[in-house]
């Protein structure tokens, strides 16, 4: 538990021990005599109510009926911040902004809030969808608190930047899950919440309307000095607008540090299985008569190598034997960048055997030269029968790093943006004829 003991000259929001517990199965998860406990707790200062033991949320089978989704959370958020949420499914984000939201109460704990507070949860929350989007906006502006010449003053800019004024007159329940999000997203980011949080559920949107959002969140806090809370599995976009992330895991703070640290923090927990150019198969129950035994990475010389230039030929392999004779498999590999991006999936695939024969085999592929730009990459594997059976999960086994960028060509010495660097060869030819 930390104390906070500054004052909140400079903070919009702190966060001091703060739980949440859920019952499994159970439509409510308190009776009338846990409601008038925690009401008296409430009353007397104490910061919460003792409760069953529960297991921590971390999806597994557990002997109790009830499960810790967030537990012992403590941070602080100054003025202007844009601070990224990011964990697994399931890690306690989204209950953390329902929360923070006023939408649920937690267990025990404190929050102070300075200023108005919009949110922008799953599609559906914070609109009536019998009104139409005209009324919702002046619904929402409401509930912030602003009065009706404010919401006036702001109507137009909203409509525009949601793009949907032809529909603005139409009940929302007639809207699409991308109209509704636009919609929403600008109400809450134009009306001038003093912390502005906002759930994945950008991800419904256009990936041009996702840029403008993003750009209309840097604009939020860096010009305005609003707060913006952020969830989202893009980490892409986390490094680009967030100062600072904050990491869960299956209830708890594990990483609060700056954003780029706290991406590299994520991926290295939650997307490797190991930080080795090969990995070996363990606990695997054969499926379908085949069993995985190990993959590595080699250069074209047959050296198992962790580092390649940007020009250098990657060769894959996975050994595998196969028990009794069966037919159909595909293996699929794709290649994701430190940022959870994916650079590309095998679903191309040539010379793979229709049929397998009982014995051991090595599957190899090449990953050709002249794709990735600098940086840390992860293969992600998996195998089945196509429309059948799923022989091997998809899990991330191998990390590779690329040191070099197409021959080192660049004179400055900067480093190349964009997510791939292929080579790009130019050929030219005298002409005599005059430029038009």
């Amino acid at each position: 538990m930390s104390n906070f003991t500054h004052s909140m000259a400079d903070r919009v929001l702190v966060v001091e021990d703060l739980w949440k517990q859920y019952r499994l199965g159970a439509i409510g998860t308190s009776t009338m005599k846990d409601d008038f406990a925690k009401m008296w707790a409430k009353l007397t200062g104490k910061k919460g109510i003792d409760t069953p033991l529960a297991g921590t949320n971390d999806r597994t089978l557990q002997n109790s009926d009830y499960i810790w989704a967030l537990q012992d959370i403590n941070f602080e958020v100054k003025q202007g911040e844009v601070v990224g949420i990011i964990g697994k499914n399931g890690a306690g984000k989204s209950t953390l902004l329902k929360i923070l939201s006023k939408v649920t109460n937690p267990t025990k704990g404190i929050i102070k809030t300075k200023g108005r507070i919009a949110s922008l949860l799953e599609v559906g929350t914070g609109f009536h969808p019998e009104l139409s989007g005209r009324d919702n906006i002046y619904l929402n502006g409401a509930i912030l608190g602003m009065k009706k010449p404010y919401i006036k003053s702001k109507f137009d800019e909203i409509v525009e930047f949601s793009g949907i004024g032809n529909y603005i007159d139409t009940p929302v329940k007639r809207y699409s899950s991308g109209m509704y999000v636009r919609l929403a997203f600008a109400v809450a980011a134009h009306l001038e919440p003093e912390i502005l949080i906002i759930d994945e559920v950008l991800a419904v949107g256009d990936a041009e309307f996702q840029k403008k959002c993003l750009g209309k969140m840097k604009d939020v806090s860096g010009k305005e000095g609003r707060t913006v809370l952020f969830v989202s599995h893009n980490m892409g976009a986390v490094k680009n607008i967030c100062s600072r992330g904050i990491v869960l895991s299956n209830g708890t703070i594990k990483t609060d540090t700056n954003a780029t640290e706290a991406v590299s923090a994520y991926m290295s927990v939650n997307y490797t299985i190991q930080t080795s150019v090969n990995y070996v198969f363990e606990n695997i129950t054969p499926l379908e008569n085949i069993v995985f035994s190990e993959t590595v990475l080699k250069d074209e010389n047959g050296e198992i190598r962790s580092q390649y230039h940007n020009y250098e030929v990657i060769k894959f392999e996975l050994y595998c034997e196969v028990l009794n004779n069966f037919s159909g498999m595909r293996v699929n590999l794709s290649v994701i960048n430190n940022e959870d991006i994916e650079i590309f999936c095998s679903t191309n695939q040539k010379k793979m055997p229709e049929t397998l024969t009982k014995g051991k085999y090595i599957f190899s592929a090449q990953i050709p030269g002249n794709i990735f730009n600098e940086g840390l990459y992860h293969v992600k594997l998996s195998a089945g029968i196509p429309g059948k059976t799923t022989l091997l999960k998809e899990c991330v086994v191998l990390t590779f790093t690329i040191t070099g960028n197409n021959y080192g060509s660049s004179y400055y010495g900067e480093t190349w943006s964009g997510l791939i660097s292929p080579l790009i060869i130019w050929e030219h030819n005298q002409s005599t004829n005059e430029l038009v």
